[in-house]
Protein backbone atom coordinates (compact mmCIF):
# COMPACT_ATOMS: atom_id res chain seq x y z
CA UNK A 1 0.00 0.00 0.00
CA UNK A 2 1.28 3.43 -0.98
CA UNK A 3 0.32 6.43 1.15
CA UNK A 4 1.17 9.95 -0.01
CA UNK A 5 0.32 13.33 1.46
CA UNK A 6 -1.63 15.64 -0.83
CA UNK A 7 1.30 18.03 -1.30
CA UNK A 8 3.52 15.19 -2.54
CA UNK A 9 0.70 13.56 -4.52
CA UNK A 10 0.21 16.71 -6.61
CA UNK A 11 3.70 16.38 -8.06
CA UNK A 12 3.53 12.58 -8.54
CA UNK A 13 -0.11 12.14 -9.56
CA UNK A 14 0.68 10.41 -12.86
CA UNK A 15 2.83 7.82 -11.13
CA UNK A 16 0.23 7.25 -8.41
CA UNK A 17 -2.49 6.72 -11.02
CA UNK A 18 -0.25 4.23 -12.82
CA UNK A 19 0.26 2.36 -9.54
CA UNK A 20 -3.49 2.24 -8.92
CA UNK A 21 -4.10 0.95 -12.45
CA UNK A 22 -1.52 -1.77 -11.83
CA UNK A 23 -3.54 -2.97 -8.83
CA UNK A 24 -1.57 -1.26 -6.08
CA UNK A 25 -3.59 0.35 -3.28
CA UNK A 26 -2.90 4.10 -3.23
CA UNK A 27 -4.11 6.27 -0.36
CA UNK A 28 -3.95 10.05 -0.31
CA UNK A 29 -3.61 11.70 3.09
CA UNK A 30 -3.49 15.15 4.65
CA UNK A 31 -0.96 15.51 7.48
CA UNK A 32 -0.71 11.72 7.66
CA UNK A 33 -4.47 11.22 8.03
CA UNK A 34 -5.86 9.04 5.20
CA UNK A 35 -8.54 10.82 3.14
CA UNK A 36 -9.18 8.97 -0.13
CA UNK A 37 -8.18 5.82 -1.98
CA UNK A 38 -7.37 5.76 -5.70
CA UNK A 39 -9.00 2.86 -7.52
CA UNK A 40 -9.41 2.14 -11.22
CA UNK A 41 -12.81 2.72 -12.79
CA UNK A 42 -14.41 -0.46 -14.07
CA UNK A 43 -15.52 -0.18 -17.66
CA UNK A 44 -19.09 -1.38 -18.14
CA UNK A 45 -19.42 -4.27 -20.53
CA UNK A 46 -21.65 -4.16 -23.59
CA UNK A 47 -23.87 -6.81 -21.98
CA UNK A 48 -24.60 -4.38 -19.11
CA UNK A 49 -26.06 -1.89 -21.60
CA UNK A 50 -28.52 -4.37 -23.12
CA UNK A 51 -31.93 -4.01 -21.54
CA UNK A 52 -31.00 -1.14 -19.26
CA UNK A 53 -34.03 0.88 -20.45
CA UNK A 54 -36.50 -1.98 -20.24
CA UNK A 55 -39.87 -0.67 -19.09
CA UNK A 56 -38.91 2.99 -19.61
CA UNK A 57 -39.92 3.36 -23.24
CA UNK A 58 -43.55 3.51 -24.38
CA UNK A 59 -44.72 3.43 -27.98
CA UNK A 60 -48.38 4.28 -28.48
CA UNK A 61 -50.60 1.84 -30.37
CA UNK A 62 -51.36 4.53 -33.00
CA UNK A 63 -47.69 5.49 -33.45
CA UNK A 64 -47.68 5.00 -37.22
CA UNK A 65 -51.23 6.28 -37.83
CA UNK A 66 -51.68 9.53 -39.73
CA UNK A 67 -52.95 12.28 -37.42
CA UNK A 68 -56.46 13.48 -38.27
CA UNK A 69 -55.34 17.11 -38.70
CA UNK A 70 -52.68 16.05 -41.21
CA UNK A 71 -54.94 13.98 -43.52
CA UNK A 72 -55.92 17.03 -45.57
CA UNK A 73 -52.27 17.41 -46.72
CA UNK A 74 -51.89 13.91 -48.13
Amino acid sequence: MTTKNLYEAKTHLSALVAEALAGEEVVLARNGVPLVRLTPVEKPSFADALGMDAGRIFIADDFDATPSDFKEYS
